[in-house]
């Protein structure tokens, strides 16, 4: 995070954060830079339906994957204060290809399809599911995977498979649970606990978790400051605006 933080002191002390699980302190210029960074112009890049439709890869990407209706888009429109930026639909499975956002053209905000459930022919659904499963496999600017789960339900048996490739991959995920204005206090400290332990026999996981409410706006500070760490420095890239691709390699 040296990158977007001051190089003044914090603004005040560290303030802890309870929508982190386990809770910890974050710096008040980190959040700020989170801040920053997702009030920046956010627009659509591409949609892709089939690997050799990817765009060029010239920002780094953060990705977000989850069971269809899990929250997803609702989730990037939260993050960048937009309602309308990501496609949201109460049918679940509507995400149907893999929709590319820039943002400030510092970093690829990448909204995958649901898995799990889908209107659509068994043919359509392997189709779109090799094209995520190419892309989390081979995307060199990919820094990290949000993995979304509802806090309703914790981890399921669909979402193994996902934990698993990326453990192949040697991929970095984190877990970002959703919906957490819905259940109590009590489960959703109960799932939270559940849902690190499984992480912890993950070697690509991230230990931390993320809780999160697109509808009340919880959790959305410290999430946008943890992925502003993989956002480009203002101004570094003038590159990116004349389409020239990167070559920088994919991080572990």
């Amino acid at each position: 995070m040296g990158d977007h933080a001051s190089g003044r002191r914090c603004l005040s002390k560290p303030v802890p954060i309870a929508d982190l699980f386990p809770p910890r302190d974050i710096e008040p210029d980190l959040i700020e830079a989170g801040r920053l960074l997702f009030a920046q112009h956010c627009r659509f890049i591409a949609g892709a339906a089939e690997a050799d439709a990817l765009p060029d890869e010239r920002l780094p990407e953060i990705a977000f994957l989850g069971r269809s209706n899990v929250g997803k888009s609702s989730l990037v429109n939260a993050l960048t204060g937009r309602r309308t930026l990501a496609r949201t639909s109460n049918t679940p499975g509507r995400t149907r290809q893999i929709n590319f956002f820039a943002l400030g053209d510092r970093l690829m905000l990448v909204d995958l399809p649901g898995y799990g459930y889908a209107e659509a022919s068994k043919s359509a659904v392997q189709a779109w599911t090799r094209t995520v499963q190419h892309y989390l496999r081979a995307r060199n600017s990919l820094r990290r995977v949000c993995l979304l789960i509802d806090s309703r339900h914790g981890l399921k048996e669909p979402d193994r498979p996902i934990l698993r490739l990326c453990d192949s991959a040697g991929l970095s995920y984190q877990v970002i649970l959703t919906k957490t204005d819905k259940p109590s206090a009590t489960e959703l400290a109960t799932t939270a606990d559940s849902v690190y332990g499984e992480l912890a026999k993950h070697g690509a996981a991230h230990p931390e978790i993320h809780l999160t409410s697109a509808e009340k706006g919880l959790g959305i500070a410290p999430l946008r400051a943890a992925l502003a760490a993989f956002a480009l420095p203002f101004g570094s890239r003038s590159d990116v605006a004349a389409g020239v691709v990167a070559t920088s390699g994919r991080a572990r």
